[in-house]
């Protein structure tokens, strides 16, 4: 049944600051319902999986053990393969996705053919990497989206040495951004994408997703 309905794309940062695994256990628990999964990180490199507690390492223990928990690497990606694709929320992707030309070509696929994209928390980093023919020019601007806001990223230890904050590359590059109080939900749609602003945004970004996907 998983199949009929297609595959997602799962977009990984492969950075050291790796992937929140809470919020990657509940978008995977999700996505399993209703796609067959494929994981992609630059490089095909593992992934790490940030902030495990007692509550989720048995999952991670047995998700390790699958032969689909090995990403393939972003430049071997058959776009025509995957019906959407989803960016958990990873610390890390501000590190190495934001600027990867290997995702900026899958996105721009997927903006052109308006198939559904889900980006959440610092996921949304991934989206900078979808540029236009110019290089500069960002393919997501006069969308509507949000990030982690200043509030949420400012009080990060790792905050002065981030490459970029989201709330002002999306402001910059002439994106609407919008966001609630911090660490309150928040998701925006608009058109075929879907952004949730901090990790406790992940389940209603991904069941919107879902959604939007049986509706094509």
């Amino acid at each position: 049944m998983a199949t009929s309905r297609g595959s997602c794309l799962i977009v990984l940062s492969s950075a050291a600051e790796g992937v929140s695994a809470t919020s990657f256990m509940q978008a995977c628990t999700l996505i399993n319902q209703s796609f067959a999964i494929q994981l992609a990180s630059p490089g095909g490199r593992q992934t790490e999986y940030v902030n495990q507690d007692d509550s989720n390492r048995r999952w991670f223990n047995e998700f390790r053990s699958k032969a689909s928990s090995t990403p393939i690497a972003l430049d071997t990606v058959d776009v025509n393969r995957y019906s959407a694709v989803l960016i958990p929320p990873c610390p890390g992707a501000i590190h190495d996705l934001a600027s990867n030309a290997d995702l900026g070509q899958i996105l721009t696929h997927f903006i052109k053919e308006k198939k559904p994209i889900c980006a959440v928390g610092l996921g949304v980093a991934g989206l900078c990497s979808a540029r236009k023919e110019d290089g500069k020019s960002w393919l997501l601007e006069d969308f509507c989206l949000t990030a982690p806001s200043l509030f949420e990223v400012g009080y990060l230890p790792e905050f002065p040495s981030m490459p970029l904050v989201l709330e002002d590359f999306i402001k910059d590059y002439g994106g609407k951004y919008t966001a609630s109080e911090p660490d309150e939900v928040h998701v925006v749609v608009d058109r075929n994408l879907i952004t949730g602003q901090n990790i406790h945004s992940t389940v209603t970004a991904v069941q919107n997703l879902i959604l939007i996907c049986s509706q094509k």
